[in-house]
């Protein structure tokens, strides 16, 4: 299925008929250009006005007429966000496995910061995505006013996606009752970090684990790493016994409690801290450490947009443009991510960016793995 055909009921803001330019062939420049990592609008535009890449969008994709610069704009900011978001939705769920059984979907916000700075605006676009882990694919998003609102948003999202046997992570915030509920309800499994917002379930986990003689009894597994010349050593404790926890049964499904202890050696010292999680599902030590490890797979995605696409810098000055050029970044992430893993290509992100820039062929290899599913390249 070619990918533009998942969008093909983009609705739009105003009546625009397409007589001249259609919305569609817009957003298909922006994806194209965001494959060769063009970073804002002017770029793409100034790539897609270039000899070679209008034949290529004449031959390849019946696109015969670039829309000038200030029309590629417009049409990008008529795009109704939540229509493209259903769109993009149904694109990048295409690339899931029919069951979620063994995959981790890590759900974090971030916020567009240049769009703190619009005429109009009391804060920046917070955009809450759900990202998993072992896939490196972003499979869904909810946009908030301000990261006040994520909580509710996580669990909107998590109604629209297909989550049955994931085991979703996430940071303290969404350590609520409600947030773990909606999780199960899902037929999904939560691990939730313990901080200060829960102060009495911190508490009773810390007092347990920090008992000499109850975490001897606790699964443990260890990992160290080194690297910038300093040394992590990462503890884990895990126990499935949960009936001591005082409140654990308003915890919808809570089946096991664990902590991470990390200990940082370097040149100026050592310095340790402790992290509490709590988890539906029954996870050994070695789990922990793991599925843990992976909650910062939303974050790396995050430290993309900002590096590879200069999010965060975009001067856009219309918020649903800056909603539309989110996802189009998202797409090329996500293909650009499959297409590495299923070549087992190590080249960077950049360099592959690179080569679709430079050759048309290499973009079109590349645009395959973004319309076959997920057995494409298998």
């Amino acid at each position: 299925m070619h990918i533009t055909e998942y969008f093909e009921d983009i609705e739009t803001s105003l009546g625009h008929k397409g007589h001249t330019y259609s919305v569609g062939e817009a957003l298909t420049i922006a994806i194209l250009g965001s494959f060769c990592g063009l970073q804002n609008v002017g770029q793409i535009h100034h790539w897609a006005m270039h000899e070679n890449t209008r034949a290529l969008l004449a031959g390849r994709f019946g696109i015969r007429h670039v829309p000038c610069y200030p029309w590629l704009l417009r049409l990008l900011a008529i795009i109704e966000p939540e229509s493209l978001n259903r769109c993009f939705m149904r694109w990048a769920q295409s690339l899931m496995p029919e069951s979620g059984e063994g995959l981790t979907l890590a759900c974090d916000g971030k916020a567009i910061r240049s769009t703190g700075r619009m005429e109009g605006r009391e804060s920046a676009l917070h955009i809450i995505s759900a990202h998993v882990a072992e896939l490196g694919v972003t499979i869904g998003q909810r946009t908030v006013g301000d990261k006040t609102n994520e909580i509710p948003a996580v669990r909107e999202l998590l109604e629209m996606l297909r989550v049955a046997g994931c085991l979703v992570v996430a940071d303290a915030i969404h350590c609520q009752t409600e947030t773990a509920k909606a999780i199960v309800a899902r037929k999904a499994d939560y691990l939730l970090s313990v901080k200060d917002n829960q102060e009495t379930l911190k508490r009773d986990i810390e007092d347990y684990v920090r008992d000499g003689a109850l975490r001897k009894a606790m699964d443990t597994a260890e990992t160290a790493d080194k690297g910038h010349g300093r040394v992590e050593v990462r503890t884990a404790y895990c126990t499935c016994d949960v009936g001591w926890l005082r409140g654990g049964v308003a915890w919808a499904g809570l089946s096991c409690v664990g902590a991470i202890h990390t200990q940082f050696t370097s040149k100026k010292g050592t310095s340790s801290e402790w992290h509490y999680y709590i988890s539906s599902r029954r996870l050994t030590a070695e789990d922990l450490l793991r599925h843990a490890r992976l909650e910062w797979s939303v974050e790396s995605m995050h430290w993309l947009l900002d590096v590879r696409f200069r999010e965060d810098f975009c001067q856009v000055a219309d918020a649903a443009a800056q909603r539309s050029l989110n996802m189009v970044r998202k797409i090329a992430l996500n293909t650009l991510r499959r297409y590495k893993e299923a070549t087992g290509s190590k080249l960077p992100f950049s360099k592959l960016m690179l080569g679709c820039l430079m050759d048309g062929g290499e973009l079109m290899r590349v645009l395959s793995f973004a319309e076959n599913g997920h057995n494409n390249g298998n």
